[in-house]
């Protein structure tokens, strides 16, 4: 009997086809096989919601393949990933097989693991299942509801604010949340409170303590809030301590610390990025090769179970594995008496699956770091320790709080601290601290004091403060929150934020999201007209309901009508609503006397005439930080010196810039122009700044090897130098005009090879590795000399190695098989693992260990170039992602 086995990844399909043998053909759909048609009526409400579905372009030839292939089966198992998407697509297969009619009289069943082992796939195998039409239709709602957000707001933003922009029904909520932190950042007051510290001593051990009672009354944050308050409180203090101060309390306890649960997908993204310093995206790619499958030298085997989960829960074989480690490597009282259960928090659990833990916890990172690149071994290496650590013991500390009184007991100063006498689970993982908050086990070591002792006042001093505004979102903090408000399901968290990027509502500068000008207009439009949409219980409802559609509980129709005849009415309402963005400034045009106003363009916010469309029109404007005129009208700058015509600072489609005279009617040659830097404000730009600028490029000399020119100048993408047609950006750390010919010399060395922003592995071919770089026009993959552009939808970090597999494949045909003339430079080869990175065995030293952060620097992708818009739903490595 021939069988067919239909999975979503080709990497996985060569992990199956070694488990399930010659009797199995498997093929994989690389991902989405279809999806909405890209045009209005593809979702129609008047016919119950009814879907017009069509082959993604980049997929059919892989559609194909599969209906040839079932044409001589006798049994077809659909084993796409066990989530409600991975269930669209087999349905969606089933759909095309039974149009193409090629599924009669033949079985054709679901099948679904939660991890790829052998036992893992048979077991699946033997217990087949039909498509679950439930998780189906909760997935095709989500998808209706995010097509008729799309199609129908987005239109509207282009008529009231401007072309190319778009609303989603997730994203807005989550690009609400970043804008309301900055405006209560920008809202935020300081003020400024002081505290009063102590510095006992005790023979030589001295510590610290903090005022916290006065005269008797508690000492809140605002009690001391200026300099002479503090200086009047410890004058008295110092004068009643008389350079001593009493013991009046001595509180000692033991404090035990709990290991934190197994990873889900919301907490291994957060702690990815925290700990290793990825990206949410990227965290999800290295994840999902971690679960098809990675060859360790024994064969082929996934080394993590699925990476889409919101439970806590861990199969009972896979805790007693974890226990029987812990007690062979650890001594007895790291393993708890019995096994610690967690449970899931999330209301309506998306995925009813196991956390995400290794497949054999036996299987050690030291043991597989040759067969892992470096952020493969670093996020299974997070993934393993996790999970060995939330099975043992708790972390005990002895705690010490104790009060000092000065004078009398109505003025005390209080000190805490505490010691590790246990590690526990600590010796093997330590879990990241949120953003922003404080590390709880940063305490004082004090010295042994009882009741009654008498101790020396070293000094009494005051601290100035000032309270601070909330921070800024981080990735983590921010897929916290939307955790926390129900927005979006942490399958989307990803896609969400890389959304937000996409369209330009937000930028991550320092690790941080700040939202851009547009991102600004966007949310006050959709807040003020559509501020249910944006609601974020609203959101959290809806997501709840698709939950409930997900399990059987809600039928998915009256479901979505509810939602479209209250959002397509206010769709309607809104069509002759004012255009957003322009808000009237107190100050009038020097030009023409009318009000000014803060308006938005493509290029940003800027500062222009309500006189626009008056009669006659008025088209001053301004940058909103600079008081010189960089718009559509010349300002004289001055004379140059050398052709004694005027200098003109004019702005174009790529940023201001200073231009030397007129154009001559009948002369061919064009007058000199020379680009602004940014780091240069428009304010500053006088004829002394101007003649410098205009004296580029600089002859920076002869390069010592070559003999041939350097020189430094400025470009559409800023400064650079240049030598023998090759090009080189100088630094921020450097300046154009400061750059010498040493400098400019050591900069061209570094640039024989551009550093890859992601390593994807070595090529199946054994040839060389598959790397993703940033071009001038936008990320590309490349290998052997053969580059390809990535698709618009596909961000560098997402890239999985079939898709780039794919991609080459396709600009090698399309170049008629020629390739580059160098080839990118190998990465060496990734060093063993260190004895940090080993587990503690028997006899753990009861001492606190401390975890050191790996870094990793974010490499800032260009934005792709465009493709088609079928090409977003191909990506294996990415789930539809509600928009």
């Amino acid at each position: 009997m021939s069988k067919l086995l239909i999975v979503e990844s080709p990497s996985k399909a060569k992990t199956l086809k070694k488990y399930l043998g010659a009797d199995f053909e498997v093929l994989a759909s690389y991902g989405h096989v279809r999806d909405l048609i890209p045009k209005n009526g593809a979702v129609d409400p008047t016919q119950q919601f009814a879907m017009k579905y069509d082959i993604i372009d980049r997929n059919s030839k892989h559609v194909d393949a599969i209906a040839k292939a079932v044409k001589n089966a006798d049994s077809i198992y659909l084993a796409t990933d066990p989530d409600r998407e991975g269930e669209a697509i087999s349905w969606h297969i089933a759909e095309i097989l039974a149009e193409k009619k090629l599924i009669k009289n033949k079985l054709i069943k679901r099948v679904e693991f939660n991890e790829i082992t052998q036992s893992a796939v048979k077991h699946a195998i033997d217990h087949p299942r039909d498509i679950s039409m439930d998780l189906v239709n909760a997935q095709q709602a989500r998808r209706a509801l995010d097509y008729l957000v799309g199609f129908n707001l987005s239109p509207l933003l282009w008529k009231k604010i401007r072309r190319g922009l778009s609303a989603g029904r997730v994203q807005s909520p989550a690009l609400r949340l970043i804008v309301e932190r900055e405006l209560e950042i920008e809202a935020f007051t300081s003020q400024e409170y002081w505290s009063i510290h102590m510095g006992a001593l005790k023979h030589a051990h001295g510590f610290d303590t903090r005022l916290v009672q006065l005269n008797g009354q508690k000492v809140e944050q605002f009690t001391v809030t200026n300099q002479e308050q503090q200086a009047d409180i410890v004058g008295k203090l110092l004068l009643a301590s008389a350079g001593k101060t009493t013991v009046t309390r001595v509180e000692k306890k033991q404090r035990n610390r709990s290991p934190a649960a197994p990873f889900t997908t919301s907490t291994l993204q957060q702690e990815a990025v925290r700990k290793l310093g990825f990206t949410t995206s990227r965290a999800m790619r290295v994840a999902q090769q971690l679960y098809e499958g990675m060859d360790v030298g024994s064969g082929t085997v996934g080394l993590i179970t699925y990476m889409r989960t919101d439970s806590f829960s861990l199969a009972a074989e896979a805790v007693m594995q974890i226990r029987d480690y812990v007690k062979k490597h650890f001594d007895a009282d790291y393993l708890p008496k019995s096994p610690i259960m967690y449970k899931t928090k999330a209301k309506n659990a998306q995925e009813a699956h196991e956390a995400i833990r290794p497949t054999d916890i036996t299987r050690s990172p030291a043991s597989v770091r040759q067969y892992l690149n470096d952020e493969q071994f670093k996020l299974y290496e997070m993934i393993w320790k996790r999970t060995l650590a939330c099975q043992m013991t708790q972390a005990k500390y002895d705690a010490v709080s104790v009060d000092l009184a000065v004078g009398s007991e109505l003025n005390l100063f209080r000190a805490s601290g505490q010691t590790l006498v246990f590690p526990g689970f600590i010796a093997v993982y330590m879990e990241g601290k949120d953003d922003d908050k404080d590390d709880e086990d940063a305490e004082a070591k004090l010295p042994h004091l009882e009741t009654g002792e008498v101790l020396t006042v070293e000094k009494i001093f005051g601290e100035q403060h000032f309270t601070e505004p909330p921070p800024r979102y981080s990735e983590a903090s921010l897929v916290k929150s939307l955790e926390e408000h129900g927005i979006g399901r942490p399958s989307t968290y990803a896609s969400i934020i890389s959304t937000l990027q996409d369209r330009e509502y937000v930028v991550l500068d320092k690790k941080r999201f700040t939202p851009t000008d547009v991102g600004r207009v966007v949310n006050k439009f959709l807040t003020e007209h559509f501020t249910q949409y944006v609601d974020y219980d609203f959101t959290a409802k809806l997501e709840n309901e698709l939950d409930e559609i997900a399990e059987g509980n809600l039928d998915w129709v009256p479901v979505m009508d509810k939602f479209w005849q209250g959002f397509n009415q206010q769709i309607l309402m809104k069509a002759d609503v004012e255009r957003p963005g322009n808000e009237l400034i107190d100050e009038m045009c020097p030009k023409c006397g009318k009000q000014l106003q803060k308006q938005l363009s493509r290029y940003g916010s800027f500062i222009g005439c309500t006189g626009y469309n008056a009669t006659p029109k008025c088209d001053y404007k301004r940058n909103l930080d600079g008081e010189a005129n960089a718009a559509s009208e010349p300002v004289v700058i001055g004379t140059d010196t050398e052709t004694q015509k005027e200098i003109y600072l004019m702005n174009g489609p790529y940023g201001p810039y200073l231009q030397v005279g007129q154009p001559v009617e009948g002369d061919k040659k064009k007058p000199k122009r020379v680009s602004i830097p940014k780091e240069i404000p428009l304010s500053q730009v006088n004829i002394d700044t101007a003649q410098m600028l205009l004296s580029l490029p600089r002859d920076l000399g002869q390069h010592p090897e070559t003999g041939k020119k350097i020189v430094a100048n400025i470009g559409r993408f800023g400064p650079y130098v240049n030598h023998d047609g090759k090009f080189k950006s100088i630094p921020k750390t450097e300046s154009v005009f400061s750059i010498d010919l040493e400098g400019a010399v050591t900069l061209l060395a570094a640039a024989n090879g551009p550093t890859p922003l992601a390593d994807l592995g070595a090529h199946p071919s054994g040839e060389g590795r598959i790397e993703v770089f940033s071009g001038r026009y936008g990320p590309y993959v490349q290998h052997s000399g053969i580059r390809a552009t990535l698709p618009k939808s596909v961000t560098p970090e997402a890239l999985t190695v079939e898709e780039a597999l794919e991609l080459l494949a396709e600009k090698a045909a399309k170049d008629g098989g020629k390739t580059a003339s160098k080839k990118p430079a190998a990465k060496k080869a990734a060093a063993k693992a260190t004895d940090s990175e080993k587990v503690p065995v028997k006899k753990v030293a009861a001492k606190k260990t401390t975890v050191k952060k790996a870094t990793a620097k974010k490499p800032a992708a260009k934005k792709a170039t465009a493709s088609k818009a079928t090409t977003a739903k191909t990506a294996t490595s990415k789930k539809t992602a509600a928009s």
